[in-house]
């Protein structure tokens, strides 16, 4: 359809257009999709076989629906995706606020264009991206804003009387219809508020004022609510959660390669780094496992969840920790370093909420404990688990990295060191190379050091060795000789 020569209702009526519902409209495309094979959901990781089935489920059904997870669960990016089901465009009667459709006008405005002008009647065409309506549900949320209330000054311009319907101003939602419209964090809406919800959701009418306008509003209804907000802050109304057709719950990745594929599309890396940073794949699974040893961890509030966006910050930060050594240094390449993950620490401690035990210990504690746990849960992956005890003839295969420290007076590892300080310091430490031999063969040659360093740092967290802050970077020391020292 040439939609550019369809500019009167009369136009329309000889094109192959028929009106339908927004949640018909949705139905019919999806079940294309499905028959065609084609995605509705692209860019979504993780929900394939629980979440979108699900919200495809209640597409067809034609319901409401109310997307229930923790932070950072991609819920408002789902609904957002709703649109990609839309027809590309739709007719509406010129000039009206609530979208009329040409065949089925609900306003006062629509029906008097109607009457007027009969197949004359001038038509707008609407695209899918303006049929998305979005609110914050926040606790200065009014009545007003979302359904309505009467305009003193529209009935004095038009010298009508305060009876007169005409001098209603229609809220955000009459304004939204035949579009989707989604309230986020629902809990947070005041309850008389939700009350009108369910009235438009049921009987479709609003009421505003003393009018009680019957007007079949056509929307597709989109909700979404944290848990934690139904003990701390507020909570769905009975009688609106009836009326909602289908709550889904959604999740947090369920495994590591599924997390990285969510921080490497969302992550907005910059185009023009100063130096090439190579990243090696241990260093992307610690930023991830960072993320789910945080929401396992007995400092965090679990009940509060940990977004996927504390990952993809963390991961911008450390490409950021890197190229500002290589800033510092005039360097043109380096590979990101173990170190480099505590760059990290302000993308952790601003998206973690901590128990009163967390905040005894402080934010960069409880943020330098999750890494060290992540790099403990990712050695088991790369090398043999170190036991705690071990029989009299048995031989660990750390005791020669470990005996070297033994031997060294110390060993230093600096923050802004250059390339070539960095290889050299760890190449010092022959028994990594054979450890890396034996146990990972195939590590990648731009890895190695990385890895180097990462044992040590893995060692630590086993109790194996010692590290200390020194000005500048990190000193290790095998935990005897460190014990010698503080006496």
């Amino acid at each position: 359809m040439n939609i550019s020569k369809v500019k009167t209702m009369g136009n329309l009526r000889k094109t192959a257009y028929v009106p339908q519902s927004i949640k018909r409209e949705l139905r019919t495309n999806l079940i294309n999709n499905i028959k065609n094979g084609i995605p509705s959901f692209t860019g979504i990781h993780g929900y394939d076989n629980t979440v979108i089935p699900q919200l495809e489920r209640a597409i067809l059904s034609q319901h409401n629906i109310n997307l229930l997870g923790l932070r950072g669960q991609a819920k408002t990016r789902l609904a957002r995706l709703m649109i990609q089901l839309l027809d590309e465009y739709i007719p509406a009667i010129d000039g009206s606020e609530i979208n009329d459709d040409p065949f089925a006008p609900i306003s006062y405005f629509g029906k008097e264009q109607v009457a007027k002008h009969g197949d004359n009647t001038p038509i707008k065409w609407i695209h899918r991206e303006d049929r998305f309506f979005e609110k914050l549900a926040t606790p200065d949320v009014t009545i007003s804003d979302l359904i309505g209330d009467i305009d003193p000054i529209k009935a004095a311009n038009l010298k009508l009387s305060y009876a007169d319907e005409r001098v209603i101003h229609f809220g955000m939602i009459p304004r939204a219809n035949r579009s989707i419209f989604v309230i986020n964090e629902l809990p947070d809406l005041q309850s008389r508020i939700q009350v009108a919800l369910f009235n438009i959701l049921e009987e479709g009418d609003i009421q505003i004022r003393g009018f009680q306008v019957r007007m079949p509003l056509d929307l597709q209804f989109v909700f979404t609510a944290n848990p934690e907000d139904y003990t701390n802050r507020g909570s769905i109304v009975t009688p609106l959660k009836d009326r909602i057709g289908s709550q889904i719950l959604t999740h947090y990745p369920i495994n590591l390669e599924i997390a990285k594929n969510i921080t490497a599309q969302e992550a907005k890396l910059q185009n023009d780094r100063t130096c090439q940073i190579h990243i090696p794949d241990l260093a992307k699974d610690l930023v991830e496992q960072i993320g789910f040893e945080a929401r396992d961890n007995e400092y965090v509030d679990n009940k509060s969840g940990v977004s996927a966006r504390m990952s993809i910050t963390a991961y911008e930060n450390l490409l950021s920790t890197a190229e500002h050594r290589c800033i510092a240094s005039g360097a043109r390449q380096t590979t990101i370093r173990f170190i480099d993950i505590l760059g990290m620490v302000p993308s952790i401690t601003g998206k973690v909420e901590l128990v009163y035990e967390g905040e005894q210990e402080g934010a960069a504690f409880v943020a330098e404990n999750l890494i060290g746990s992540a790099a403990k849960s990712l050695f088991v992956d790369y090398f043999p688990e170190i036991k705690k005890l071990k029989h009299e003839n048995e031989k660990e295969p750390y005791e020669e990295v470990l005996q070297w420290f033994f031997d060294a007076s110390s060993f230093e590892l600096f923050d802004d060191g250059s390339e070539e300080e960095y290889r050299d310091a760890l190449n010092r430490i022959a028994p990594l190379d054979d450890l890396i031999t034996t146990y990972a063969p195939e590590t990648d040659a731009k890895d190695i050091l990385f890895l180097k360093e990462f044992i040590l740092w893995a060692l630590v967290e086993y109790k194996k060795l010692n590290k200390q802050r020194i000005t500048k970077g990190f000193a290790f020391k095998d935990t005897y000789g460190s014990y010698l020292s503080n006496l």
